[in-house]
């Protein structure tokens, strides 16, 4: 029986679009950032990873090349890459700094800007996932699935190059993410770790999950299936998700249902893992 009607629902409360960053500005704070560090162990780290280039787009394409590289593809080439795919694609460049913005505001455990881009695997995931969808689509497939190999390897995160992700995306700890094929997941989306969106067997085509504007998916929170996730929704953590899920609405369990009412916020920007009161369940 569909209840959804009874739900109570205030409009949406708006939330500012974040405008293009400022790359130059975003590069002078990681360089004042890397620079108010003592720790003598760390200056190697922080100057060839940053004090070593001359911009933001650089330095971000020579993390990417140390980080993916092995015996048989070096660092260098990886790098150059890199390089090449965001001279080919600056909007490539220009997404990255919104997720790198996007950490810092949402993120408590974060201080800084310097700290996600050195440190954290889902930031740096997500920018190898941009140079490996760009990739896919140029029809450089094995390479991107060799990029999409070693981030698994490396950071524990499975993001097919052909999913669609959109700017000011969130993924907090990382470990143990998969995002499948055919996947959209729009701007603003907020995720924690060991969230699935996959399929339900061994169809073909369009076969994941639309995760749309301002979604928190929580700790190992499962999605199956060509569903939508309607904007601003809250998946709770350990939550299977079998059906859609209604814009601005909390769903938690296994098999999730509807709890509490229509809320009129986006939990992504505020990271809200409450639940909302129980005295109202689908």
């Amino acid at each position: 029986m569909d209840n959804s009607s009874d739900l109570a629902f205030s409009p949406p409360v708006p939330v500012p679009t974040l405008g293009a960053v400022d790359l130059g500005a975003l590069w002078r704070q990681l360089v004042a950032e890397a620079a108010c560090c003592g720790d003598p162990i760390m200056g190697r780290l922080l100057r060839s990873s940053i004090h070593a280039h001359p911009n933001f787009t650089a330095a971000l394409a020579g993390l990417i090349g140390r980080k993916l590289a092995d015996l048989t593809v070096p660092a260098e080439a990886l790098a150059e890459m890199a390089a090449l795919v965001h001279a080919d694609a600056p909007d490539i460049v220009a997404a990255a700094a919104s997720d790198l913005v996007a950490i810092r505001e949402r993120d408590p455990a974060c201080p800084d800007l310097v700290t996600p881009f050195l440190y954290f695997k889902g930031f740096q995931a997500l920018q190898i996932y941009r140079i490996a969808h760009h990739l896919w689509q140029d029809g450089r497939r094995h390479l991107a699935q060799h990029l999409q190999s070693r981030c698994s390897e490396i950071f524990g995160l499975d993001i097919h190059p052909a999913a669609q992700i959109g700017r000011r995306v969130l993924i907090d700890h990382g470990t143990g993410i998969v995002i499948g094929e055919t996947v959209v997941l729009e701007d603003d989306v907020s995720m924690l770790q060991g969230v699935t969106l996959g399929g339900t067997g061994k169809n073909v085509g369009d076969r994941h999950p639309k995760i749309r504007r301002g979604v928190l998916l929580g700790a190992g929170a499962t999605v199956l299936g060509n569903i939508e996730i309607g904007e601003g929704a809250k998946v709770g953590a350990g939550s299977i998700v079998l059906e859609a899920v209604l814009p601005y609405t909390t769903v938690v369990g296994n098999p999730a249902r509807l709890v509490g009412t229509k809320h009129s916020r986006m939990p992504a920007f505020t990271m809200d893992q409450t639940l909302p009161p129980l005295d109202y369940i689908i």
